[in-house]
């Protein structure tokens, strides 16, 4: 079994993506049950559909599967309106792989990082334009802000 072991942080600083080039991913969710969610996702000219599990912590089973562009573009018409557009940057800092994710559309002004580990353990240097940790935090997860994008959240000064 395929095991995802993920944190996520918001940025204090975007300044360092300015002449960095990153790749547009579209995604949509087939099914966001309790269990399990299956994800549709174009990235360039290839198309992926995962499955991932439920989360204990910052661990999920996770499977995916290349499918044609073509599929991928018929399976997000599916998924509606709650579509997640954005720009992925890939970022090595001290040996680890950053995924730097601009959001645009509905969650236009949300910028997540993200760090893929071997356990929940290991240890990582984080960079000086990391933020606050929102692992633990579901309405970060992309299943939920394409049911509750970022613009729809009460503005700080308001709640």
């Amino acid at each position: 079994m395929a095991i995802e072991i993920e944190r996520k942080f918001l940025l204090r600083d975007t300044g360092f993506l300015e002449n960095l080039s990153g790749e547009r991913i579209c995604q949509g969710y087939l099914s966001d049950a309790v269990d399990a969610t299956v994800r549709v996702r174009l990235i360039g000219e290839q198309g992926f559909l995962t499955i991932k599990g439920r989360s204990q912590g910052i661990s999920r089973s996770e499977f995916e599967y290349p499918i044609p562009a073509a599929d991928a573009e018929q399976l997000l018409l599916l998924c509606g309106a709650g579509r997640i557009d954005k720009i992925r940057y890939h970022i090595t800092h001290r040996g680890h792989l950053w995924e730097v994710d601009v959001f645009s559309g509905a969650n236009q002004g949300l910028v997540i990082a993200e760090i893929e580990l071997a356990s929940e353990q290991e240890a990582f240097a984080r960079p000086d334009w990391l933020g606050e940790e929102v692992s633990h935090n579901p309405r970060y997860f992309n299943s939920q802000l394409s049911r509750h994008p970022f613009s729809t959240w009460p503005s700080p000064e308001l709640s």
